[in-house]
């Protein structure tokens, strides 16, 4: 059975794509989790991790003699070794957008990446109030972010359709708008209910709230209790 290496599901949006996709479409694996340290640049996450990834992030999939690294390179593996899942949509008008917004939110939104980071189980929504009121850049990262949201094929589908790749890829990013509770149209809250609704979500985030670990260096706008 392949494994998925991951690390706090409260915290790294990078595990949760292909962890998502793994789940969304009923891939046997078996999860590996190497929980970040308290303090960066303490504890064994980089030794553990080196010790699989030669990179020494995650997520990293490893099938037999197969290691694959990056969250959008383990999903593309995955759609060619389960072809018949369709993780991408059949219609190529369709799959050749998914892709192109996927690897959009592989390599952009550097604003709402920095400000609001991954937090499952904090509800910043005074944060994010300050960061919107402060941050020019922040709102044109959500802009960009409701324009690919509406241009999905039917106000209560997915992005493409049916869930797929690219829903994995930007379940972070709904997660993100929920805790800081940034202003988005009617239409975009419809699509985020629709994602955090999808039973894959639901899993992660259940895990997340169960988990009680605190990383200070992911904690910029809290003290720990």
């Amino acid at each position: 059975m392949m494994q998925l290496y991951i690390a706090n599901k409260n915290y790294s949006s990078w595990s949760m794509r292909p962890w998502l996709v793994l789940k969304a479409f009923n891939i046997p694996f078996e999860e590996v989790m190497i929980p970040f340290p308290k303090e960066r640049n303490t504890g064994t996450f980089k030794q553990e991790i080196l010790a699989v990834n030669p990179n020494g992030k995650v997520s990293a999939l490893v099938q037999n003699d197969v290691l694959v690294w990056d969250s959008l390179a383990i999903c593309e593996y995955l759609a060619e070794q389960y072809a018949e899942k369709n993780l991408w949509p059949l219609d190529s008008k369709l799959r050749a957008r998914a892709r192109c917004i996927s690897a959009e939110m592989h390599s952009g939104f550097p604003n709402i990446r920095n400000l609001c980071g991954m937090n499952l189980r904090a509800n910043l929504a005074e944060k994010g109030a300050e960061l919107w009121h402060e941050f020019e850049d922040l709102h044109a990262d959500v802009a960009r972010i409701e324009q690919i949201f509406s241009e999905r094929p039917h106000i209560d589908s997915f992005l493409c359709g049916e869930f797929s790749i690219a829903d994995a890829f930007y379940a972070p990013i709904v997660t993100r708008l929920k805790t800081y509770d940034l202003p988005v149209s009617k239409s975009t809250q419809i699509y985020m209910q629709n994602v955090l609704n999808h039973f894959a979500v639901k899993e992660w985030i259940e895990g997340a709230l169960a988990e009680d670990a605190w990383v200070n260096y992911l904690e910029p706008y809290q003290i720990q209790k």
